[in-house]
């Protein structure tokens, strides 16, 4: 067999069953024999965010392949593999590369250095023996420690190079999970009791380990509440009594009121790494890390407590030793989640009149509230975009259960989430799956929903369309927006879908949000790619603390 089909055969005993593409590389044909789906998408960046969707919503078990031709393909792809590495997505990059003797001459793209900052691994195949050990050791590196895109090379005469029969010996690698140091667990349940008003912090690694029943069973015991990292947004149920919800830029009343109040901050499969999307850990606080990243511990603040290890498996640990140590769960803190639940009740009432406002232009929040509750949140996979479109959902949308909110912002590139949520719905198309983007959003990937519509990825798109770049504070640059009108755009997206086959709604009146919402479920039900454009006003006011 030659070097793609190796490749391939490989991909197929991993359970491979799709792999994102934009033609051509001889992987596309090989890939096709064995019975692996290629999709074919517009550009590589729409491509790549489908893949890390589809990692993303299960957990990892079953990855995202993207292939990228030599060249310009590879080059066009850099940005969709930044967004993955900076949100730790796992998935496998095999873009084709020049034949080995041209290595080194300008202008020859060489996609294993070039991409050496923004993956896991990078490597190239550069001999056709080596397919079966590269791949293995592709796939171990996806499964195992800090998650993150990993990239092979294919060389175009690796590609065409026969593997003999007998060097073809692969097996699938196991996925490797660690415990912590029993004396770190020890420690860290030891600060845990002595608190007087902790509180956790779950971030996405809660998610991957699909560790949620452990982490719920920590709270209760502890009656400690539970936020989340906005990458970890629905690793902890917000209907639960002591959830407080998200701690994007945008945030809620109770978030910032616990987080400020609490003597220890107990980390769970999150990085703590200051960035401006997410909230600041206030100073002074007691820190309990556990991460199986060695590299985020004590990255950008101190570390009392460093556990290191597997969510799951270091909450298993964590949760046997504070039994062991206390003999026995805390009783139930009413006044506590009384507190909570007070505390979210009076936020969310200085909310309310944009949440339920009959102005038009429409109010995004109308928009976003009327949607949550329009649909089947048990059964609703929902992301947001960079920027507006993220502020007006985040805070406000309950997620009810594991990956039903996919939550990012370490990279914030636009148009990200129509790739994902099409990922999300490869990776559960039971599921209603929805991207909430603004209209500069859209303009930037929008024509991958033609993808969406001939793959047949009946996914609900809401644009919210305000003709105008609200994230952007007018201060920012007065003399521009004044002399060049900077901040506005324009833009007919309801019919740019409608012309690539997608249903589609144009809706100006809030009467209408919901009947139209109503229609679009039903189209995706019958299979259709859908797009629902809302016009809105700029509305420039968040809820930040």
């Amino acid at each position: 067999m030659d070097g793609v089909t190796a490749i391939a055969n490989i991909l197929r005993m991993e359970g491979v069953e799709f792999i994102g593409c934009v033609p051509y590389q001889p992987l596309l044909e090989a890939a096709a024999i064995a019975g692996i789906r290629p999709i074919i998408f517009r550009q590589e960046s729409t491509g790549i965010h489908m893949v890390d969707g589809y990692s993303r919503v299960t957990n990892g078990k079953k990855l995202g392949v993207f292939m990228m031709q030599n060249g310009p393909g590879a080059e066009n792809g850099f940005g969709g593999v930044a967004q993955a590495f900076s949100e730790s997505v796992p998935i496998l990059l095999l873009p084709a590369g020049m034949p080995r003797e041209k290595r080194g001459i300008h202008p020859n793209f060489y996609p294993t250095r070039s991409y050496e900052t923004i993956t896991k691994w990078s490597e190239e195949m550069n001999t056709v023996e080596r397919i079966p050990d590269l791949m293995r050791r592709a796939f171990a590196k996806l499964r195992s420690g800090r998650l993150g895109p990993v990239l092979l090379e294919i060389p175009q005469d690796v590609a065409t190079a026969e593997l003999p029969e007998e060097l073809f010996n692969y097996e699938p690698p196991r996925t490797v999970l660690q415990q912590a140091d029993p004396t770190d667990v020890s420690r860290a349940a030891k600060a845990l009791l002595a608190a007087d008003r902790p509180i956790i912090h779950a971030g996405q690694g809660v998610l991957y380990a699909e560790a949620t029943p452990e982490l719920i069973e920590l709270a209760e015991f502890l009656q400690a509440p539970v936020m989340t990292s906005l990458p970890g947004k629905s690793a902890f149920p917000e209907t639960h009594p002591l959830a407080l919800g998200a701690g994007g830029p945008s945030t809620t009343g109770a978030v910032n009121k616990y987080l400020k109040s609490s003597d220890l901050v107990c980390g769970i499969g999150c990085s703590f790494t200051k960035t401006n999307f997410a909230q600041t850990i206030p100073a002074g606080k007691t820190i309990i890390h556990a991460t199986n990243d060695e590299d985020a511990i004590g990255r950008e603040s101190k570390c009392d407590y460093p556990v290191l290890g597997d969510a799951k498996l270091v909450l298993r640990q964590l949760l046997d030793e504070l039994k062991s140590q206390a003999g026995g769960p805390r009783p139930t803190n009413q006044a506590l989640q009384d507190d909570i639940k007070a505390v979210n009740v009076e936020w969310l009432a200085k909310w309310m009149p944009k949440l339920t406002s009959n102005e038009t232009p429409m109010n995004p929040y109308r928009v976003v509230w009327d949607l949550m509750h329009s649909v089947d949140l048990d059964n609703t996979i929902i992301t947001h975009e960079s920027g507006s479109a993220r502020e007006y959902l985040v805070p406000f949308w309950e997620a009810r259960a594991p990956r039903s909110f996919i939550g990012w912002g370490k990279s914030t590139q636009l148009g990200y989430s129509l790739g994902l949520i099409m990922g999300a719905k490869m990776a559960a198309p039971e599921k209603l799956c929805i991207n909430v983007m603004g209209d500069l959003a859209f303009s930037t990937v929008g024509l991958d929903v033609e993808t969406a519509v001939r793959c047949k990825i009946p996914t609900m798109t809401i644009v919210i369309n305000n003709a105008y770049m609200s994230i952007y504070d007018d201060s920012r640059f007065p003399v521009a927006l004044e002399k060049y009108n900077v901040k506005t755009l324009s833009g007919e997206f309801s019919e740019v879908a409608q012309a690539m086959g997608a249903y589609t709604e144009k809706i100006t009146d809030p009467s209408n949000i919901i009947p139209a919402i109503k229609r679009g479920v039903a189209a995706t039900e019958a299979g259709q790619t859908v797009v629902l454009e809302f016009i809105t006003k700029d509305e420039g006011e968040y809820s930040k603390f």
